[in-house]
């Protein structure tokens, strides 16, 4: 199902969502707000956040406050001169962790140009501050490409998050249009250095598709990840927030993503989740636990010899 350029595409089916506000969704989103705290699952308008609030009870949290410093035609977060940087989050998003019991964990950002570091130190003291209170919670840190510097990175993977994501987004053709400031070769190696740091901590990308990219520029995507590392891949459909942002050429099918998938998976990823409403911290837990199993196979093969 495609259109061209002009034309409205109407949502298939099997894109239609069903919505879940019970006490678990009520109460998180209650905790959010009396903590001051932000969610990437509300700020971007995630099709699942009923589905994780109400159901799963986990949540993908958004720190350095709710206002981004680039401007990507895809993403509904909005964009400005951020607020200056609120020290006390980090204990606060470990505190509500806690009080979510939360096994797994995902930090992620606004990004955050104006700053030296691209924020990876309050980063890296909300990845201890979760360990110190949370010890048996695993930790997912979604970043920008912190300006691309190396220091920024190596500071963040000092703190020892349990799965590094960083997200490609779309194809290199369509990067310049879709991603502001942000640069695929430049994705790359970010994913790339985070293994060499630490290279017993997985690391994963994420792709939209829906954009007008070819079948042929997604296997190149996975094959360029592949090149650079990456453990887990997820792809899912990309969804217009706004008449701002750019338009779906594309809603693939359920199949679609089906083959997709085990495309990934013979490219050697250790784990592909795709699917129309797939994004990027969508059942993370078991993405991280599926990898750890891999990393644990791949070991004992090793110790006897095999």
């Amino acid at each position: 199902m495609s259109t061209t350029k002009n034309e409205y595409l109407r949502k298939p089916e099997w894109l239609k969502i069903k919505l879940n506000t019970n006490e678990n969704y009520t109460g998180l989103k209650k905790m959010m707000r009396e903590n001051n705290l932000h969610t990437v699952c509300e700020e971007a308008r995630c099709p699942n956040i009923h589905e994780c609030w109400g159901e799963r009870r986990t949540a993908t949290f958004m720190i350095l406050g709710d206002t981004c410093t680039r401007a990507c035609r895809f993403c509904a977060v909005k964009t400005g001169l951020p607020t200056e940087l609120d020290l006390a989050e980090p204990e606060r998003v470990a505190d509500s962790v806690q009080l979510m019991n939360l096994k797994h964990a995902v930090i992620t950002a606004v990004a955050r140009d104006d700053l030296k570091d691209g924020g990876a130190a309050v980063f890296a003291e909300t990845v201890r501050a979760i360990k110190r209170k949370n010890p048996f919670t695993t930790i997912e840190v979604l970043p920008s490409d912190m300006g691309g510097l190396r220091e920024n990175l190596e500071m963040l993977m000092d703190a020892r998050p349990d799965i590094l994501n960083h997200n490609i987004e779309t194809v290199e053709r369509l990067t310049p249009r879709v991603r502001a400031r942000a640069k695929y070769q430049r994705s790359l190696e970010f994913l790339k250095r985070a293994k060499e740091m630490q290279p017993d901590i997985p690391t994963k990308s994420s792709l939209m598709i829906g954009l007008g990219e070819t079948e042929e520029e997604i296997i190149q995507t996975m094959d360029d990840l592949r090149a650079h590392d990456v453990d887990i891949m997820t792809i899912g459909q990309y969804l217009q927030p706004t008449k701002k942002h750019l338009p779906v050429i594309k809603y693939y099918t359920p199949l679609e993503f089906g083959k997709l998938r085990k495309i990934a998976m013979s490219k050697g990823f250790k784990h592909c989740e795709a699917g129309p409403l797939v994004r990027s911290s969508y059942h993370a837990d078991e993405q991280v636990n599926a990898a750890s199993r891999e990393r644990q196979a791949q070991g004992e093969k090793q110790e006897q010899g095999v």
